[in-house]
């Protein structure tokens, strides 16, 4: 249906009437309208009548009940080819414009800006959608021609000084979804003032100017295609992280059919890791990620090492290694014991996150020059068991912080790099050196592999090399439960959660009693009897219930799916461990009743 076909007033009384119907949200049918009456979307209103004329509500509500957000690293949701809530030329080539707008008005001097891209479908085509309008408004754009990592496009933008960056990827998120991640100057995904004040300006955006062709602009040297330059310098980078030490290890690592062998499989090799297997069901670069459980590609999830692990145990594999889609996040699982054909088990990303912490600052104490002005960074909803090594080796630990590793980031620049020694957080993302300002699987697969290594050789598994940290630092165990409420039901009702837990939160949670609660978002310290003082921490929408006995949970919605999160701790100190199995066997019981009274909680609303 092109332009001049289109009855806008006899289609837009069709979405009120479907609107009084409840076919549609009140949101849904505003936006509707904007795509169908505004120039700026006049490419798309044929595609808008068609869905009106086909009665297709349900797709349209979907696609237009809301505008897509920016989270937490920046916009990501399901691809449709129309609709202010998804993903496609439309709202990628807002963000796109949005950001070249700011930039041109907050920065001097010649522009540019990094572009890379992940295997998922049509990332290619955004990808390149992107250069052209950051061509057409004046920048130079460094491309990555090929599938590549996260972390590499956060290292493109510092190694070619650049204005900006883009990385087109959804991360773990389903096959239906993409993204776009914008990146500052610094290499770190944008932070305050800018985030907001682009965010205003991606809103705002009228016209996408698409003067250029992308092969036209990499002829005109507008776009400079420079992957095999950048691939050298960021592997030669990760591989300066690397301790000595045992190399003798067998490993199988999967990509989960992402950009991850362009970065694990050379890191491994510059550390003298020569025995190492790409987990075949798993190598294809592929959009569907056919080979994982339910097609999505979280090494969070420990299905998805099951058919790694049965391969493991008949051939004498000793570290299991998965990254994630854009490879900036890594999951891995060992032999319980030295018997590689016996158990196995996976680590979630806070106990890989004290294993990585207490590699790196053993091996930086042998070195020599550790001092109190070093430190590590962690978000609150990391473990606190990260800060606990740390102390143990009288370096600080920066702990106050938001979720997202842009955070992180913006401390190592903020505190200065040259002391940084580790960031991590619980969603599997850690950085150790001063390339990025990303978390990155590549450099923490590569360390991983030499701890494990150097268990091997002193008769350890990773497994065992963990429970003595547990003896020496405490118990720690933590869960995540992630409480989906999609839609546009979903989004107000994740609002009144979050207000619930404000102003009037459960006074127990699994049998423990509420000491107090953090609001981040007021900044405010509420005690049990009610008494309020000022919060000192980080201003977002996350609230903390501090619980007895050093256990807390903490909720947040997410700031790129529908859904809100809760992470759960707790802890037994290490004198008061007699036996390992028994805390242990407690402190799942204990997840499990927090488990049941914060779904319980979340069905009241």
């Amino acid at each position: 249906m092109s332009g001049s076909d289109i009855d806008t007033t006899a289609l837009l009384e069709q979405v009120k009437q479907a609107t009084a119907d409840g076919k549609i949200t009140a949101s849904a049918a505003e936006n509707i309208e904007i795509w169908l009456t505004e120039d700026r979307y006049a490419r798309y209103a044929g595609q808008v009548a068609e869905h009106i004329t086909g009665g297709k509500w349900k797709e349209l509500d979907d696609a237009f009940w809301t505008i897509i957000p920016f989270g937490t690293g920046g916009r990501r949701g399901k691809m449709y080819p129309i609709g202010s809530n998804a993903i496609n030329e439309r709202t990628i080539g807002e963000s796109a414009q949005g950001l070249a707008e700011y930039v041109k008005d907050n920065v001097e001097g010649e522009l540019s800006c990094a572009i890379a891209y992940d295997t998922r479908h049509r990332s290619r085509e955004f990808a390149e959608l992107c250069a052209r309008i950051m061509v057409s408004n004046g920048f130079t754009v460094y491309f990555l021609d090929d599938y590549r990592s996260t972390p590499e496009l956060s290292f493109l933008v510092r190694y070619k000084k650049c204005s900006c960056g883009i990385m087109v990827t959804a991360s773990h998120n389903p096959p239906s979804d993409n993204a776009v991640k914008v990146y500052w100057s610094t290499g770190g995904q944008v932070m305050p003032p800018h985030d907001k004040k682009i965010i205003d300006n991606v809103m705002n955006v009228q016209e996408i100017p698409l003067g250029v062709e992308f092969d036209a602009a990499v002829s005109d040297g507008k776009v400079v295609i420079c992957t095999k330059e950048t691939d050298e310098a960021f592997i030669s980078n990760v591989a300066q992280q690397k301790f000595d030490g045992p190399r003798d290890l067998k490993i199988l690592y999967s990509p989960l059919h992402g950009v991850g062998a362009s970065a694990v499989i050379p890191a491994l090799a510059a550390d003298n890791f020569t025995d190492v297997t790409v987990f075949g069901p798993h190598a294809e670069p592929n959009g569907d990620f056919p080979n994982v459980p339910e097609h999505v590609s979280n090494p969070e999830n420990p299905a998805v090492f099951d058919a790694a692990i049965a391969q493991a145990k008949t051939d004498g594999t000793e570290l299991i290694l998965a990254t994630d889609p854009d490879c900036d996040r890594v999951g891995c699982a060992a032999p319980k014991t030295m018997d590689t054909t016996g158990e196995w088990g996976t680590f979630t990303g806070n106990q890989i996150a004290a294993l990585l912490c207490d590699h790196v600052l053993s091996e930086r104490k042998k070195g020599g020059g550790l001092t109190s002005d070093h430190y590590i960074v962690k978000t609150l909803v990391t473990t606190e068991m990260a800060r606990r090594i740390a102390d143990s080796y009288g370096v600080r630990t920066c702990g106050n912080l938001q979720v997202g590793f842009k955070w992180i980031g913006g401390t190592m620049d903020a505190e200065g790099p040259d002391k940084f020694l580790f960031g991590c957080e619980e969603s599997h993302g850690y950085l150790v050196g001063q390339y990025a300002r990303d978390k990155d699987a590549a450099v923490a697969s590569m360390l991983l592999a030499e701890l494990a290594a150097k268990c091997k050789a002193e008769g350890q598994s990773l497994h065992e090399k963990l429970e003595s940290l547990w003896w020496q630092h405490g118990y720690h165990a933590e869960r995540l439960l992630n409480q989906k409420m999609p839609g546009s039901e979903g989004m107000a009702n994740m609002q009144k959660l979050m207000a619930k837990f404000r102003e009037e939160p459960p006074q127990t949670v699994g049998g423990l009693k509420l000491l107090a609660v953090r609001d981040y978002g007021s900044d405010t310290l509420t005690l049990a009897d009610g008494t309020k003082k000022p919060l000192n921490g980080p201003s977002g929408n996350m609230v903390i219930l501090d619980l007895e006995e050093d256990n807390y949970v903490a909720v947040r919605p997410s700031g790129t799916e529908p859904k809100v999160k809760f992470y759960m701790f707790t802890y037994v100190a290490a004198e008061q461990l007699s036996l390992l199995s028994m805390a242990q066997e407690a402190m799942e019981e204990r997840l499990d009743a927090f488990e049941t009274d914060l779904k319980a909680f979340a069905d009241s609303v």
